[in-house]
């Protein structure tokens, strides 16, 4: 546990470095402050994002959020419940610069969850259990960019793959992955 705390520490320092620098050699001109909210059919991610610009059509994307999930028994134990926190890094770019509507972007997500695992739960024997995974989920994603003057409105598609590239426990759901969500920022 202490392990995965220091790790968790290191994310978070790691984040906040770059969205530092991000900020600083941007000169915050025209980047975005938002709330997004992503949900897919096991789960849900809040998070912080920023936006920030790199040419008239072009941002850096960085999230920090949190991933909450019960996988039911569409995972590999009989059910998994979990949750846990990360990181994106990614890129977003408008398809025209003159008409900045339609958006796309590519983005890594980082997870660290703890998922608590159960099979058997209706034997008189269950067996049950915690795994520690850190888990890659890169995603590609569609959005529609509403400009309501200082603000922005989002709504956004995303599909990707989870990977479980660290396992400490049993081995749990991973696989593509399908996502709906909304953005709303700030200008700065």
């Amino acid at each position: 546990m202490q392990k995965r705390k220091m790790k968790a520490t290191k994310i978070i320092l790691f984040f906040v470095l770059m969205t530092g620098m991000s900020i600083c050699l941007n000169g915050q001109n025209a980047s975005t402050a938002s709330f997004e909210f992503q949900a897919y059919p096991t789960g849900i991610i809040p998070g912080i994002s920023a936006d920030l610009k790199l040419n008239k059509a072009s941002f850096f994307h960085v999230r920090l959020g949190a991933n909450i999930f019960d996988h039911r028994d569409l995972g590999v134990q009989e059910t998994e419940e979990g949750s846990g926190f990360g990181f994106s890094l990614g890129y977003r770019r408008f398809f025209s610069s003159d008409n900045p509507r339609w958006r796309w972007g590519l983005k890594t997500d980082l997870w660290l969850n703890e998922v608590d695992w159960t099979n058997g739960a209706n034997t008189s024997s269950p067996n049950a259990g915690r795994t520690e995974i850190t888990v890659l989920q890169p995603t590609a994603e569609l959005a529609y960019v509403w400009d309501l003057g200082g603000f922005i409105l989002a709504p956004n598609i995303a599909f990707g793959f989870e990977w479980n590239v660290q396992t400490d426990g049993e081995p749990t759901g991973e696989g593509a992955i399908l996502l709906l969500g909304i953005q709303v920022g700030k200008k700065l």
